[in-house]
């Protein structure tokens, strides 16, 4: 760089900087910037200024207001002295005035600068293709490349800033200060919704009196949380509800979407509207084996971005998108969110994270509003009122334009509209970053076009969006694209458009089948030394992941929004609203005991449940009612809530990670399929018994009594069994061949068919078996040992211990019954640990 090369002179509002060539500047409103533009029309990473060779550039990053050259909205263009630049409006955006001087290595130094890798000597030539046979292989042409934006790319605001390099406190990335508070000696300073408080924080996921500063006379300062329900954080890290902890100059308190820093005696608000970045650095996801289903990923985005994520099946995406969102975190590398390690702070920032799955989040027979109505019960704190959330549900169906479908059950709607549904569900917390899994899977082109424009408004309005797709219709209106190659590496990083051109194919088809033919081809080595590469990636790959220790199991899990009480009664009203709205559902649930009832009644009344009259002393058939009546009632308890889990999968997912607790979740379905149960058995009683002739008394009431209880037991016992198969299954349609499986296994260890007891292994076997306990429970009602003929004549003596005529027996057979599905509820509670959230598991 000869004295033949002028430096640039840029003023600013009064300031002036000598840009050497040498290096690159960013412009925007990050304080560790080069240039700091504290104007609200500016992005937080708006431009980079850079040498390009012939000349100097300036290259736009994506903000959302824009750069403009002569009045010209521009990318990346050439400027030179002389020139006039505005950043955020074409007419009275902050006003860049370019002169030229002199080239001194002595120059001024930029103010602030990254900590950044040195940057290759010179860009690497793309590696040829291996060879192979004409199989349609094309030799890649090389891509159009813009000028690069040098060490200062646009996700340097992502690196460690020289605070850290020197050895100081982590810096999260919270931006500029959207507020100041004086802190005096010996004041306390509430924070919370209400309006009385000294600092309101207008925010639906802070409670209404939260937590409280204090400044002790001894010029220390406290955080309080004040029995919030979304919890206080310090650097992350939630307290205990009601705790008190000290606070220093290098702590983040979180509130909500709010965080705040102490600066002297003065309290530093940063209120996080959207405006974050997000990277993911050495993504390593190892299973059982050792084999890696995802290979050193990273990325970086910066703020208000629309990223797509395509690849061919066994690419890793649904993996990745587990690891960003901390569902399963990676087994190396970190994921930050604007600065901030997700994983060891997932408590906290759980909240500012919305995701979409590729099933829908919501029950299908309920309609918009009041889908919208429960979820918002359940996320918002207990203390917000009515009129709150619903103004909020109102906002979202106005902002995705579903207003006028909020009175239609969402079975009704198009696939598009559900998605957008899914979509208003996760906005109600206002996120700033949102993930979505294929949510064009199965509309037609139409409606494709239809969902990534909305995502591409979620974008411009202040959110950071990554949708993973197997659509590649839409990608242009997309800011980045990621490629994911065979066995889960990165095979492109940068903008949609020049994708194809990197690859060297003209259709995305072409590319995914060169993917399918070459998959032992090194494809993230292909990257690693392009020059796109060097571009869009360099940055993100060369940082060195931070270092935190990863807190207590019990920190990482989020606090619960809602009482238990609470979630569990919104629970329980939601469970009864499905249900009700399933009219066939409802008809089956009465049909279906009915049913039961009648064919035990269709054998001939004359065969009751008492000894015959002389000189027969025996009744054979009166043990095939009662296994008719118990097997009927094992199948129908079991039927009731067999699918109830596994259709509600993906919503018990999503709602554990925002706060539900399992506990609740469980109880509300044994609740109500309980009563349901509860219900059935007492038709199939009052069908079935009436038509014989019973006994005067039982061992403590009248028979029907004692026998209607141990057919609800045996309901109970069943439907716990059910939850058990339900909780076990991957898909839905596994349930049925183990539904039959299980009823015909009841059949055949009842203990009517043939002699069980005196069996060794076999009688101890079928004391697992509720419709064993169930039948005894009847039986010792009934007398049964003595009412069947004996199993062998030779032996009338020998008896069912089980059936014995006694209160003590009775009372032994029905605590077993109960006890066994007991059991089964914590069986069920441990199997649905598996469909938590891994990060809240370790």
């Amino acid at each position: 760089m000869g004295h033949g090369v002028h430096e640039l002179v840029l003023e600013l509002n009064g300031r002036t900087w000598a840009l050497d060539p040498a290096r690159s500047y960013t412009l925007g409103r990050d304080p560790q910037g080069d240039l700091v533009i504290d104007d609200a029309r500016v992005s937080w990473r708006h431009a980079t200024i850079s040498w390009g060779g012939r000349g100097w550039v300036i290259e736009d990053h994506g903000s959302t207001n824009g750069t403009y050259v002569l009045g010209q909205r521009v990318h990346q263009t050439e400027i030179a002295a002389g020139s006039a630049v505005h950043l955020g409006n074409a007419t009275d955006g902050p006003r860049l005035s370019l002169s030229a001087a002199a080239y001194s290595p002595q120059a001024a130094a930029p103010q602030q600068a990254y900590q950044q890798a040195p940057q290759a000597q010179a860009q690497a030539q793309t590696p040829a293709h291996p060879a192979a046979p004409q199989q349609g292989w094309q030799q890649p042409q090389q891509p159009h490349v813009p000028q690069q934006g040098g060490p200062g790319g646009p996700f340097a605001v992502q690196g460690q800033p020289p605070a850290q390099a020197a050895g100081a406190s982590p810096v999260y990335g919270d931006r500029s200060p959207t507020t100041f508070h004086q802190l005096s000696l010996g004041r306390v300073m509430r924070i919370g919704r209400a309006l009385e408080n000294e600092l309101v924080v207008s925010d639906l996921q802070v409670s209404r009196h939260h937590a409280e500063f204090t400044a002790t006379p001894d010029g220390r300062y406290e955080i309080r949380d004040l029995g919030s329900h979304n919890g206080t954080y310090v650097n992350g890290q939630p307290i205990a509800k009601s705790g008190t902890v000290p606070i220093g100059p290098n702590d983040i308190v979180g509130v909500g979407h709010s965080t705040f820093r102490l600066v002297g005696d003065r309290l530093e608000e940063f209120v996080d509207t959207g405006e974050v970045s997000f990277s993911a650095r050495h993504l390593t996801v190892t299973v059982d084996g050792g084999k890696q289903i995802l290979k050193d990923v990273s990325f970086g985005v910066p703020e208000k971005s629309l990223i797509a994520v395509i690849g061919p099946s066994g690419s890793g995406k649904s993996t990745l998108l587990k690891a960003l969102t901390g569902y399963r975190p990676a087994n190396e590398g970190d994921v930050l969110y604007d600065n901030r390690n997700l994983y060891k702070q997932f408590a906290e920032l759980r909240q500012r994270i919305g995701l979409v799955p590729q099933d829908d989040i919501l029950h299908k027979e309920l309609t918009v509003r009041k889908a919208l109505r429960y979820a918002a019960k359940l996320r918002f704190p207990g203390d917000t009122k009515p009129a709150e959330r619903e103004a909020r549900i109102d906002e979202v169906l106005g902002e995705l334009k579903l207003d006028i479908h909020r009175d239609k059950k969402i079975t009704a709607l198009s696939g598009g509209q559900r998605k957008r549904v899914s979509v208003a569900l996760e906005l109600l917390t206002k996120p700033s970053l949102i993930f979505l899994d294929e949510p064009t899977s199965g509309l037609d082109p139409g409606m494709d076009r239809d969902v990534m424009k909305l995502l591409r408004d979620l974008a411009d309005d202040g959110r950071t969006v990554l949708v993973v797709t197997h659509s590649v219709a839409e990608l242009a209106i997309c800011d980045k694209l990621l490629v994911m190659a065979p066995g889960g590496s990165v095979a492109y990083f940068g903008p949609p458009e020049e994708a194809l051109n990197f690859f060297g194919y003209t259709t995305w088809a072409d590319v995914f089948s060169a993917f399918e033919n070459y998959r032992e081809y090194d494809w993230a080595g292909r990257w690693r030394g392009s020059q796109h590469y060097q571009m869009y990636a360099a940055d993100i790959d060369a940082i060195a992941a931070q270092s935190v220790a990863m807190p207590s199991a019990q920190q990482m899990r989020p606090p619960k929004p809602q009482s238990w009480g609470s979630q569990l009664w919104t629970l329980v009203r939601r469970y009864v609203s499905v249900i009700a709205s399933d009219r066939g559902f409802m008809g089956l649930m009465v049909l279906l005991p009915a049913i039961l009832g009648g064919v035990s009644a269709v054998i001939p009344a004359k065969f009751g449940l008492v000894p015959p009259t002389p000189p027969s002393r025996f009744n054979s058939t009166a043990g095939i009612i009662m296994m008719i009546l118990v097997v009927g009632m094992c199948f129908a308890g079991s039927a009731n809530s067999v699918r109830e889990l596994i259709k509600e999968r993906v919503i018990y997912e999503r709602e554990r990670a925002t706060g539900l607790s399992r506990s609740a979740y469980l109880m509300s379905k044994v609740i109500v399929l309980g009563v349901i149960t509860a219900f059935q058995a007492v038709i199939i009683c009052a069908i079935a018994l009436p038509v014989r002739e019973l006994p005067e008394k039982g061992v403590i009431t009248h028979p029907a009594i004692e026998i209607c209880l141990a057919i609800v037991a045996m309901g109970f016992t069943a439907m716990m069994l059910g939850l058990v198969i339900s909780a076990l299954v991957k898909t839905a349609e596994k349930t049925m061949p183990l539904l039959v499986m299980f009823a015909i296994v009841q059949l055949v260890f009842t203990g009517t068919l043939f002699q069980i007891f005196g069996k060794i292994g076999l009688e101890q076997f079928a004391w697992l078996m509720p419709s064993r306990w169930a039948l005894s429970a009847a039986g010792s009602t009934l007398d049964l040992s003595h009412l069947m003929a004996p199993w062998d004549p030779e032996k009338p003596d020998d008896l069912d211990p089980l059936w014995k005529h006694t209160v003590a027996q009775w009372s032994v057979d029905m605590i077993v019954l109960v006890v066994i599905g007991v059991v089964c509820g914590f069986v069920v509670a441990r199997l649905l640990r598996r469909h938590e959230p891994e990060v809240m598991r370790k």
